[in-house]
């Protein structure tokens, strides 16, 4: 398999419009790993333990298996799982973040789709291994992103929540590290290829999330959303993101004043940011181009902010308005100030687009009921 085949398929369009139910992120106490499936799959089959199997829309179906101690290797299951089904599609074999990992193409039985093979991490009774089949029958709808987004969305362990899918890291391998000047003095380093592969993930998601257009699903869409980018994004701006949160005294506030000292310094460079926005994709500027150029639309700059104060341990957030056509940052800092409640949280606004302090939205937007919360933890 080529990595060119995947560069590809991300620019695919495709429409689809049916029934719909709303997914939820996925843990494993068991093995440890984490799924986070598009909306409209549901569980339809498995022990809950092992074996897991879902149906989506349009005969989409998501399987996945934890095998122990059977297979030598990643090639081993690899190999095995091609054989069972009789698959014709390529195979290739990567690394990710030091786990052995395959990806295949699937062309069996008038199905098409994508598998991935992954260690997960090492348990006492040795290294179990996942793998997972995202398919549907061949017909006119191309539906090449969502399997890719849904198998996108494993992470094998704690670890890999905050860092690219497994998908991602195989298509655009991260490239060599490059220093940039972020702000006042204040350097670090970026991998080259970041940018790049960030608004590919952006749009490729975006795609996915116009699947949800007028259905009633459509705000839990737009919450994996921001959540997927989230995680995306993370590694790949942890440097730049800590070398700011050291600078402003992040790394050290330990008391609400502190905090919220920080959380405003964080908040002024965001709202430094030349306002920007583009109308043909996504709309969302990737935050390793927002943080190196300081530039970016309203949830660019929040997601950004939230993540700056990740660094310093802060609980972030963000509230989104559909009706204002607006986004603004959440933090959970005590103190005064407009609050947002949203998961049991009254969280501290921010705004990141015009130069007011935190704690301040304008009269004409807020009314509660027209913004809806997108927590990270």
């Amino acid at each position: 398999m080529k990595r060119s085949i995947l560069f590809t398929i991300f620019f695919s369009v495709f429409l689809f419009i049916g029934s719909f139910a709303s997914a939820e992120s996925m843990y494993s106490p068991t093995w440890g790993f984490f799924l986070d499936l598009p909306e409209g799959y549901e569980f339809a089959d498995g022990d809950g333990r092992d074996r897991f199997s879902f149906a989506g829309p349009a005969e989409l179906m998501f399987d996945l298996v934890v095998y122990n101690n059977r297979y030598a290797s990643i090639r081993d299951l690899a190999q095995d799982v091609n054989r069972r089904i009789s698959n014709q599609g390529e195979m290739d074999f990567f690394s990710y973040y030091g786990k052995q990992a395959a990806i295949f193409v699937l062309d069996f039985g008038g199905n098409t789709g994508y598998g991935l093979c992954l260690e997960l991490n090492r348990l006492e009774t040795g290294t179990p291994m996942l793998v997972a089949l995202a398919y549907s029958p061949v017909n006119e709808n191309d539906m090449s992103l969502l399997h890719l987004s849904a198998l996108d969305s494993i992470s094998p362990g704690v670890q890999e929540r905050l860092c690219p899918g497994p998908i991602m890291e195989y298509s655009f391998p991260r490239g060599a590290e490059k220093n940039v000047e972020l702000f006042g003095g204040v350097t670090s380093i970026i991998r080259e290829n970041d940018a790049e592969a960030a608004q590919v993930l952006i749009e490729r998601e975006f795609a996915v999330l116009s699947m949800y257009a007028n259905t009633e699903f459509l705000q839990q869409a737009w919450i994996r959303y921001y959540r997927f980018i989230f995680r995306d994004s993370f590694d790949r701006i942890v440097f730049p993101a800590l070398a700011l949160a050291r600078a402003w005294g992040g790394a050290d506030a330990e008391t609400t004043a502190e905090k919220r000292a920080f959380a405003q310094r964080a908040l002024n460079f965001v709202q430094g940011f030349n306002y920007e926005r583009n109308f043909d994709g996504s709309d969302f500027l990737n935050l390793v181009t927002a943080i190196t150029e300081r530039r970016g639309d309203c949830d660019s700059r929040a997601m950004l902010w939230a993540i700056i104060l990740t660094c310093a341990e802060i609980r972030t957030g963000l509230m989104i308005s559909h009706h204002y056509s607006h986004a603004m940052g959440l933090a959970d800092i005590e103190g005064s100030g407009a609050r947002f409640e949203a998961y049991g949280v009254r969280w501290l606004v921010a705004e990141t687009t015009a130069n007011i302090e935190i704690g301040l939205i304008a009269q004409d937007q807020s009314d509660p009921q027209h913004w809806f919360g997108v927590v990270f933890e």
